[in-house]
C-alpha cells in the first residue's frame, strides 16, 4: 500500500535537547536490523501491514473466551479484579455486561443505584482492585419492531456503510470523521453510538463500542458486533494486545526526533472547561501515561509529522503529552497554548490528529489490521505544507511497554 524508505533512527542528543518527559528509544540491534533490512519482518508482537485478516467464517480456536456474565435480575455485589483496576465506571459495566446500552449505564449511575463501596459513583471514576461494587436488576434493550426502515435509518445505514474499513460477523471498524461524536452528551444528538442503532438484529442486539475517540479525532474506531466479539475485544485493550497508531501535526519540531514520554495524568476541571493536566506520583486520581513518538517528516522548522503510539489508553494522552513537551497538536482547542504563534496560511484551524491504525486479535483467531486515511482537512495540510503521505512509519517497530 506504501512504499518503504529506508530511514536511520536519529543520533542520541545532549540531555539539553531533549523535551522535559521525553527520552529517546533506539530499540534492540534485532529491531533495527530488521526494521531496514529489505524485505526483514517486524516483530511478532507488532505484525506487518499485509498481515491475513480474518474471514467471517474462521473456526473457533480451541481457547473460547468466555461469554460475559449473565445480566443481574436483581440486586448483586461483585469485586473489582487486578484485569479491571482503573478501570473507569461506565466501561467496567460495559466490559462485565457487554449487552448493556450507553444510555442505560448512565442513567443507573445518574440515579445513584450502582454503588461504590457504598457510595455513589461518577460515569467516569476510576475503580480499584478489590472495590465492592453494587450493581443493581439490569435489562437490555427491548428489541425494536421488525419492519422495513424509515428513510432516516437508511440514511444513517449508508453513511455507516461509507465509514466501514473492516466488517465481518463479528467485527466492525469504522473511519470515524472529525466532528462525530462517539456517544452522547450535553447538547449532543448525533453520534456514532446512537447510529448504531439501526444495525440491531433480530434479537434486539446492537454493536457495541469497545473504545472511544475524541469528537474532532478522525480514523479507526473498533466496534463488536456480537457479546462474544465484546468480551474478546475488551479483554484485548485491557490486555494491552491491541496495537493503535495514531499521526499528528504539530508545531515545532520534536528533538530527539524518536522518544518517550511517560508523566501521570490527572483531570483538572473547572466552570469553564476539563483537561488533563501533568501530575505528580501520588495526586489524587493521577494515572501513568506512557506514549512514544516519533518525527516522520518536517516542514521547516515550524511544524512536524510525528506518529504517535500511546502504551496507555488515557483520557487526551496524546494531546496533553505533545503539550507537555511543548510540542503541541495543531488546531488543538484545550491544549494548544502558544502565545503568537500563527497558523500557516491554507491549514484549517482544526485538530491535526488521526486515529492512523489499529491492529487487534480477532476473536476467532488472526488478526484485524485497519488502516484509515488522512481526513479530509490534515490531506489539505499535507498537500500545502508538501509532506508525502506514503512515506515510511517509523514508529512501528516502538517497545510496547
Amino acid at each position: 500500500m506504501s512504499r518503504r524508505v529506508k530511514r536511520p533512527l536519529a543520533k542520541s542528543r545532549s540531555p539539553g535537547d531533549r523535551p522535559k518527559g521525553a527520552r529517546p528509544y533506539r530499540g534492540s540491534q534485532a529491531e533495527r536490523s530488521q526494521a531496514h533490512r529489505p524485505g526483514g519482518k517486524p516483530p511478532a508482537r507488532f505484525p506487518g501491514p499485509h498481515a491475513a485478516k480474518p474471514t467471517a467464517h474462521m473456526a473457533e480456536p480451541e481457547k473460547i473466551v468466555a461469554e460475559p456474565s449473565l445480566l443481574p435480575t436483581k440486586v448483586q455485589t461483585v469485586v473489582v479484579t487486578a484485569d479491571e483496576n482503573n478501570m473507569r465506571v461506565d466501561r467496567f459495566l460495559e466490559a462485565r455486561f457487554p449487552g448493556l446500552s450507553f444510555s442505560h449505564i448512565q442513567r443507573i449511575v445518574r440515579k445513584g443505584e450502582l454503588r461504590v463501596n457504598g457510595k455513589r459513583a461518577d460515569s467516569k471514576d476510576r475503580l480499584e482492585e478489590g472495590q465492592s461494587i453494587r450493581i443493581p436488576p439490569l435489562r437490555l434493550d427491548a428489541p425494536k419492531v421488525s419492519g422495513h426502515l424509515s428513510e432516516a435509518a437508511l440514511k444513517t445505514l449508508d453513511a455507516l456503510k461509507a465509514m466501514t474499513l473492516f466488517e465481518d460477523d463479528d467485527v466492525l471498524v469504522l473511519n470515524k470523521p472529525a466532528g462525530l461524536a462517539v456517544q452522547g452528551g450535553s447538547g449532543t444528538t448525533r453520534h456514532v453510538d446512537l447510529m448504531l442503532e439501526v444495525m440491531r438484529d433480530a434479537k434486539g442486539q446492537k454493536p457495541r463500542l469497545v473504545h472511544r475517540l475524541d469528537k474532532e479525532t478522525s480514523g479507526c474506531l473498533l466496534v463488536a458486533k456480537t457479546r462474544f466479539a465484546a468480551t474478546a475485544l475488551t479483554g484485548s485493550f485491557r490486555h494491552r494486545s491491541a496495537r493503535k497508531i495514531y499521526w499528528a501535526l504539530v508545531a515545532g519540531v520534536p528533538k530527539p526526533k524518536q522518544g518517550r514520554i511517560s508523566t501521570y495524568l490527572a483531570k483538572e476541571e473547572s466552570e469553564e472547561d476539563t483537561i488533563m493536566r501533568v501530575a505528580a506520583h501520588g495526586d489524587k486520581g493521577a494515572s501513568h501515561a506512557v506514549t512514544y513518538y516519533a518525527v516522520v517528516e518536517t516542514s521547516a522548522q515550524k511544524l512536524a509529522w510525528v506518529s504517535l503510539k500511546p502504551v496507555t489508553g488515557r483520557t487526551h494522552q496524546l494531546r496533553a503529552h505533545m503539550a507537555h513537551i511543548d510540542h503541541a497538536i495543531v488546531g488543538d482547542p484545550k491544549y494548544f497554548t502558544k502565545e503568537n504563534w500563527e497558523l500557516p496560511g491554507g491549514l484549517q484551524n482544526r485538530l491535526h490528529l488521526l486515529a492512523r491504525r489499529i491492529i487487534i486479535p480477532h476473536p476467532r483467531g488472526g488478526v484485524i489490521d485497519a488502516t484509515a486515511p488522512l481526513p479530509p482537512h490534515m490531506l489539505q495540510s499535507w498537500n500545502l505544507l508538501g509532506l508525502e503521505a506514503d512515506r515510511f512509519d517509523p514508529i512501528e517497530n516502538a517497545p510496547e511497554e
